[in-house]
């Protein structure tokens, strides 16, 4: 890791880029933010405790398909890219910087022009992804209604991760497999050793 400041962690929804960042952060002294907090795009469309789906939310995964969804997604993150582009160039010779999100597109990525930084794909099976959605909806407590919203959401990302893993091996670039049971400690080791 010597000479890194920007240690980028790019995947689909609920492969843990956000609690792995967090761990690396910690280990490496850095600062951990998220693409998400640049501009958010229709995000998880499930109730928490916090929060009711808003409508245009749960509108947007109902009456798109997966198709439509991958494009609008993909679309947001274009336009996001130079708000992107600006804190990894703002981190590459300052303090040093973990940032995560979906909007690390790996061709966008690989044509940064920013030295002293490295970036990671997380993938998981979607068996792995299901789990995850189901759990943080509690999908056996929800509606039919709210289920298909997951289910859609899932097909979603299960789509984008398709899509990403052939860039980033079209590409050469790093990933970690996040499944089978790896904890946040493990993973936080891989991404370090991929990203060395």
């Amino acid at each position: 890791m010597r000479g890194v400041r920007v240690v980028m962690i790019g995947g689909t929804s609920n492969t843990g880029k956000s609690t792995v960042a967090g761990a690396v952060a910690e280990r490496l002294g850095f600062t951990h933010r998220s693409t998400d907090l640049l501009a958010r795009h229709p995000g998880r469309p499930w109730r928490t405790p916090e929060r009711e789906v808003p409508p245009h939310v749960a509108e947007h995964y109902a009456t798109l398909g997966v198709d439509e969804l991958i494009d609008s997604v993909l679309a947001h993150y274009e336009r996001l890219w130079p708000r992107v582009e600006e804190l990894v160039g703002a981190h590459a010779t300052g303090p040093g910087l973990v940032l995560e999100g979906s909007a690390l597109w790996p061709e966008r990525v690989a044509a940064l022009d920013a030295p002293h930084t490295a970036a990671v794909w997380l993938t998981a099976g979607e068996d792995v992804v299901r789990a995850r959605i189901r759990a943080g909806g509690r999908y056996d407590d929800a509606s039919e209604a709210e289920r298909a919203l997951m289910d859609k959401f899932l097909a979603r990302s299960v789509r984008f991760q398709e899509l990403m893993v052939e860039a980033v091996d079209r590409l050469g670039l790093p990933r970690v497999d996040v499944g089978h049971g790896m904890t946040v400690s493990e993973v936080a080791d891989a991404v370090l050793a991929q990203a060395s």
